[in-house]
């Protein structure tokens, strides 16, 4: 059984290839377009990962892609207000590309 998973749209977007319970292969979409903590769609990680099974999409059982974004706009928000006021200005850089796309 062969299981591909996808991390992508935030920060550091990868894949990963598990086959019958053990990780075969994971690859960073960084390693290939060579832009740092790319969060892309990780196109190039999945055709790595598929390449190196040496087996196709077909063969897939199943592609998961996890994310909880509630949980991570905690986390930052819970990081700046430890920081705060120190961290204000890249506070009010990041909040509105969250509120505009990566939260919902």
């Amino acid at each position: 059984m062969y299981i591909l998973g996808i991390s992508a749209f935030y920060h550091d977007s990868a894949a990963a290839l598990i086959a019958d319970g053990e990780i075969i292969v994971a690859a960073q979409e960084e390693r290939f377009t060579r832009t740092k903590n790319d969060q892309a769609f990780p196109l190039n990680a999945i055709r790595f990962c598929l390449q190196f099974a040496a087996i196709n999409i077909d063969d897939l059982d199943a592609i998961v892609f996890y994310e909880k974004p509630f949980v991570k706009f905690e986390r930052i928000l819970e990081t700046f207000y430890t920081v705060a006021p120190f961290g204000l200005r890249l506070f009010l850089k990041a909040i509105p590309g969250w509120l505009k796309g990566k939260l919902f």
